[in-house]
């Protein structure tokens, strides 16, 4: 059985971190978009449940100040229409987008039929 050099089992371990390092950075994104979700999910939650108006209404309003600017894709500002409007020169023909507003303007067809 023959010994690997030095250099050899050097070249290995250097494929190992790399591929050690690559799982980590796997893990690091996956963690940073399940925060993201949850995070967005308790936006919409409060934005939908309304327990204290005032906060709500604070909040809406900050979105529709601080979204524009953020969202820079015509797709992305379509994902947030019910909350921020359609982009400018466009005019909504599709259905709401479930999140806020969504689920009331249901209800209120609900009641209405």
């Amino acid at each position: 059985m023959a010994r690997r050099t030095i250099a050899e089992r050097i070249a290995q371990l250097d494929v190992r971190k790399k591929t050690l390092l690559a799982r980590l950075d796997k893990q690091d994104r996956a963690r940073d978009t399940r925060r993201k979700v949850l995070l967005g999910a308790l936006v919409l939650q409060r934005l939908e449940a309304g327990h204290d108006p005032a906060f709500t209404q604070r909040l809406a309003d900050w979105l529709r100040r601080e979204l524009p600017g953020f969202l820079t894709r015509d797709a992305d500002k379509a994902l947030f229409a019910d909350l921020i409007g359609p982009p400018a020169g466009t005019a909504r023909t599709e259905a709401p987008v479930r999140g806020t507003g969504a689920v009331e303007a249901e209800r209120a067809g609900d009641a209405a039929a």
